[in-house]
């Protein structure tokens, strides 16, 4: 059942497809490395993703998110909506801006992104994108906004994103970190030229993580779309997570039947202001056993125990910063 990216905003899919993983050879996704099995090559890479963006296709997604940081993510987007002869109306497609990418196609690199949240880095990132995915791009988002870089308080990228979203732009932001509601809470704010400036969230949510929850409802009742990441939590939500901390979870899933990832964003998909979902699969089989979601039921009683799996946002967001790049 297709679903709209907040109250006016363009049919989604409930399952969309995020290119993190996709877009560049090392990220924090746990065994990362060893889904590239074509290798890590330019081009090997960008076959990968355009076999999982026709898988994801077949399936019925229809919303897929990039980011100026995530490598040649947008640009293999790009070649695959070209390569497959879609029409904008045939896809959401939504991108970030505020990190540029850093590590030089290495994964053993020292900095993979530099975060600035700047008027010229926003003038020169909204100019990259444009190039790359022209028509197709429907969301443009500040890519993790925090107190602690300014970004909501600065005036002139507000008057910026402004004239974006009175072009027709769709106008965003993602968070991350322990203060996602506080931030989302003053981004609901925010208003350009006498009007409210952002018309969706991307934020993490998960079973480990659900601290967000009564703010992205509220962002929901204020028409918002609401786009969730980190669904299995970079890995720690599914099969290759043998933590025993993670029993309830793999009971509930053995009871259903459902691969553990599946069960993880079924969880997601069952809150009722969430708009879609976003998979970061990086091979045909992580999608497949993602979208096994869609056909997952949970009871009450399976939520109660699956609320066991709940860390404290501080410790969540340590153990997320501790991961490797791999």
């Amino acid at each position: 059942m297709p679903r709209t990216l907040g109250a006016s905003g363009p049919a989604v899919s409930p399952l969309g497809l995020g290119l993190a993983a996709l877009g560049r050879p090392g990220y924090i996704t746990l065994g990362h490395g060893e889904d590239l099995g074509g290798g890590r090559s330019v081009e090997a890479m960008e076959r990968q993703a355009h076999e999982v963006l026709d898988a994801a296709y077949r399936a019925g997604v229809r919303y897929f998110d990039a980011a100026r940081s995530y490598g040649r993510a947008e640009a293999f987007l790009a070649s695959w909506l070209k390569a497959r002869g879609l029409r904008p109306e045939d896809v959401t497609v939504g991108s970030k801006w505020g990190y540029t990418y850093t590590a030089d196609w290495r994964v053993d690199a020292e900095r993979h992104e530099v975060k600035d949240h700047s008027l010229p880095t926003l003038r020169r990132q909204w100019g990259e994108s444009q190039t790359l995915l022209g028509p197709w791009l429907r969301l443009y988002q500040i890519h993790s906004a925090t107190f602690e870089s300014g970004v909501l308080e600065d005036t002139s990228v507000r008057e910026e994103l402004g004239r974006l979203r009175d072009s027709g732009m769709r106008v965003g932001l993602s968070l991350s970190g322990p203060r996602q509601a506080e931030v989302l809470r003053r981004a609901l704010e925010v208003q350009a030229g006498g009007s409210p400036l952002f018309s969706c969230v991307q934020a993490t949510w998960n079973l480990l993580e659900p601290s967000a929850g009564p703010a992205l409802a509220e962002a929901h009742a204020a028409g918002w779309g609401v786009i969730i990441k980190e669904a299995v939590a970079n890995g720690r939500l599914t099969a290759r997570n043998e933590d025993p901390s993670l029993r309830p979870l793999r009971e509930v899933a053995g009871e259903l039947g459902a691969p553990v990832d599946a069960v993880a964003i079924a969880a997601v998909l069952a809150q009722p202001w969430v708009s879609v979902v976003l998979s970061g699969a990086t091979t045909v089989e992580q999608l497949q056993s993602n979208l096994r979601a869609l056909e997952v039921r949970l009871g009450d009683e399976a939520h109660e125990r699956l609320r066991r799996l709940i860390e404290p946002p501080e410790t969540y967001w340590a153990r997320r910063s501790a991961l490797p790049w791999n």
